[in-house]
């Protein structure tokens, strides 16, 4: 059975960090492509950042240049550092897999074979 369990989102202040986690159980991570999406409620699921299986990553919108994705496939484990937190990137965070997909494509649209339940973060003052 595939589990994806994200953790380390909660209540941050604008211009802060957080590093979220998504630790994958049931599978072997290293051979799938991982990302993060987003949803906030009366909006669709956007994505947020992708890698692929050999660590090439991509960034979709206002994201660019304040959140970096990484893996550990050691630890079976994907992680968003999100910097420079604005009010609009409060969320629903989603960690998802994806065995046979490009990363933009995971991103743009988005989509995956895999999807947590997701932890919330909200940026307030």
């Amino acid at each position: 059975q595939v589990q994806l369990v994200e953790s380390g989102g909660g209540l941050v202040q604008p211009g802060g960090s957080l590093r979220l986690s998504c630790a994958v159980s049931g599978i072997t991570l290293g051979s799938y492509a991982a990302g993060w999406f987003r949803q906030t409620p009366g909006r669709e699921r956007e994505g947020v950042s992708c890698i692929s299986s050999t660590d090439v990553t991509y960034a979709v919108g206002s994201t660019k240049g304040r959140f970096t994705i990484s893996r550990d496939n050691a630890k079976n484990t994907v992680y968003l550092q999100m910097n420079d937190l604005k009010f609009e990137d409060t969320a629903i965070y989603y960690c998802a897999i994806a065995k046979n997909l490009v990363i933009q494509a995971m991103c743009d649209i988005p989509l995956a074979d895999y999807r947590g339940q997701g932890t919330q973060v909200v940026v307030s003052s």
